[in-house]
């Protein structure tokens, strides 16, 4: 009798660790197969960090080139404002003269077209002598300086 009974619980335990061995080739396969997912998730999310630092690069780059464009289109547009000349004050005192001197002449004089082109070759003749003497003034102050 105790040999069936001892061969009973051996084959009881054996069956009990066959189970066990079992139930931890399970784990195991569980444990690999989470690994292996996460290892695959990391290496996708390795990708698209790459590609979005490319990207960014990318983006930069073309930041930059718009930067140096718009840079250059001012530069350009900024080199006849640059260029432009100025009107000296006998220039000035010529043209207000005038307008002046026509206003003046036509309202005076019952012709007033006659009036008008008297008025605005005295008026021009007073600012250009007005214009010189500031231009003078300027010369001497900028040479002061």
């Amino acid at each position: 009798m105790k040999l069936p009974v001892s061969m009973l619980l051996a084959a009881c335990v054996f069956t009990a660790c066959d189970n066990s061995s079992k139930k931890q080739e399970a784990v195991l396969k569980a444990q690999q197969a989470t690994i292996d997912s996460m290892k695959v998730a990391m290496e996708k999310k390795a990708i698209v960090d790459s590609m979005n630092t490319v990207m960014a690069q990318r983006e930069k780059e073309e930041v930059r080139e718009e930067k140096q464009a718009t840079q250059t289109v001012y530069a350009s547009q900024a080199a006849p404002a640059q260029k432009k000349s100025r009107w000296n004050h006998k220039a000035k005192g010529a043209v207000v003269g005038a307008g002046t001197g026509a206003v003046t002449g036509a309202i005076i004089n019952k012709n007033r077209a006659e009036g008008a082109l008297v008025g605005s070759l005295i008026g021009a003749g007073v600012g250009v002598g007005t214009g010189a003497i500031v231009d003078q003034q300027v010369k001497k102050k900028q040479k002061q300086q």
